[in-house]
């Protein structure tokens, strides 16, 4: 999906009244709601979740218990919020792995489909295309020029396999026909590092942890991978308008809950998270991060999903990416 499309969405964040929460059936939240994080604290989507999480329990008059369930890329939470009980009472954010994970692993413990309920699309954090200050690239037709001149040595590196990270550059790699290395890390902070260091070339980071890095001047952006440019950097162009026409990679965040959740709470939550994202602290705590506010309904966040999962079947499947 587009990521105008993604955004066309967020008329939804006007058309929620806060009245709507109030009709939802009985007393729900009774209790406190457990929100899990499949990462670690500290990284946007853990950002997005406190912050959305907070403001939530202050209009519902319960308090939203972040759960941070790391491992094997969002699985390991995933799995648990499969298998607990549909009242409600246990949701999670989740990110493009939700769509992509199937085709990575061999072995997955849930279907993304089948065993959870959408609530909402939540937002885009873009990646953007790095290179060192050094680096002789100052564009992204730079970059797939020097990248064909040495085939299968130009280097680019990632935060792990099956991260949208990595995702990215084999996006890039599968469309500009190029032979580059992939060199994946245990996260993206080592190989930021490395990075900045030049021993790779370059990497597809979160805007998120990479926009300190271009501020200072240790890496120089090249382009964003969203269909259109991001907020947080808007003099640097997409990769579609930088050099590969057609190019688009959004990674986004959404919350599910267990499937079987009533209606009525699946309402609930939607209604709250997208009258949570409309407030002024919210949307300068997500722009801190780079983060664009999307919202949405349940069955907005079905389709996206579908699309999702067709797309990325597809490549990974041709590029023969694996996780495991």
């Amino acid at each position: 999906m587009q990521r105008r499309t993604l955004l066309a969405a967020t008329a939804g964040l006007a058309a929620a009244p806060l009245a709507g929460i109030a009709h939802a059936q009985g007393t729900y939240p009774a209790k406190p709601v457990r929100w899990v994080v499949p990462f670690p604290p500290a990284g946007a989507m853990d950002v997005i979740a406190r912050t959305l999480g907070e403001q939530m329990g202050r209009q519902l008059g319960q308090t939203f218990v972040i759960e941070n369930r790391p491992g094997a890329g969002g699985n390991i939470g995933s799995q648990d919020v499969a298998r607990s009980p549909a009242d409600g009472y246990t949701m999670m954010i989740v990110a493009n792995g939700m769509a992509v994970n199937r085709y990575l692993y061999t072995r997955l413990a849930y279907d993304p489909v089948k065993d959870f309920a959408p609530v909402s699309l939540v937002a885009v954090v873009p990646n953007v295309l790095v290179v060192p200050a050094a680096h002789p690239a100052r564009t992204v037709a730079d970059v797939i020029r020097l990248a064909k001149a040495e085939p299968g040595r130009f280097t680019y590196a990632s935060a792990g396999n099956g991260t949208s990270i990595h995702l990215a550059g084999e996006l890039f790699a599968s469309m500009a026909r190029l032979d580059v290395l992939h060199v994946p890390y245990k996260g993206s902070g080592p190989a930021v590092t490395d990075l900045i260091g030049g021993q790779v070339d370059m990497m597809f980071d979160s805007i998120t942890s990479a926009r300190p890095h271009i501020e200072s001047g240790r890496l120089r952006a090249l382009g964003v991978t969203t269909a259109a440019r991001s907020s947080a950097l808007p003099d640097v162009p997409t990769i579609a308008e930088a050099g590969l026409p057609g190019y688009e990679l959004s990674p986004w965040f959404a919350v599910y809950v267990p499937a079987g959740t009533p209606a009525p709470v699946i309402d609930k939550l939607n209604g709250a998270l997208l009258a949570a994202m409309r407030l002024p602290e919210v949307k300068a705590r997500f722009a801190a991060i780079g983060a664009e506010a999307v919202g949405g309904s349940p069955k907005q966040l079905a389709a996206h999903l579908e699309a999702e999962m067709a797309k990325w079947g597809r490549i990974i499947a041709e590029r023969g990416i694996r996780a495991d």
